[in-house]
């Protein structure tokens, strides 16, 4: 499938985790791939956010393993970026994180990830998280569909 057909009709996209983490460490496969999405934010073609769960996420391994230069650059894209937004866990996120995870048996941090989507008007959450298809309420679109 093309980024295209993919994220036909996006406006607004949702980053999970995995994708910052294929864009900083340069994934031999999905670098492409998400760079590209990276130069359609960049360019202003797509809105885009993500939630404070994924700066906890990307951040743990470089802290554990004292690479504060990965870090950084983790820093830069989720909390220094102009075109993509930082949402914060509020009791709205929590109570829709609620509801996700009784309908999908989600576990509460991917829960948060499809909430601040949904709360955030996204149309699109792009990931590489095989069990977010199960998601109905907005496109869920794997890397690794885009990849091949």
């Amino acid at each position: 499938m093309s980024i295209d057909d993919a994220l036909h009709g996006t406006t607004r996209l949702f980053i999970d985790t995995a994708p910052l983490i294929y864009l900083i460490e340069r994934h031999p496969v999905y670098f492409p791939v998400v760079q590209e999405v990276a130069r359609r934010i960049d360019g202003g073609a797509l809105a885009a956010c993500s939630s404070v769960i994924t700066l906890t996420e990307v951040l743990t391994l470089p802290l554990r393993l004292g690479r504060a230069d990965i870090a950084a650059q983790y820093r830069q894209i989720l909390m220094g970026s102009r075109r993509l937004e930082l949402a914060p866990i509020t009791p709205a996120i929590a109570e829709v994180a609620a509801e996700i995870r009784a309908r999908y048996n989600l576990r509460t941090p991917d829960a948060i990830q499809v909430a601040t989507a949904q709360v955030y008007q996204c149309e699109a959450l792009l990931t590489n998280d095989d069990s977010l298809k199960r998601v109905v309420e907005l496109n869920i679109v794997l890397i690794s569909d885009l990849a091949n």
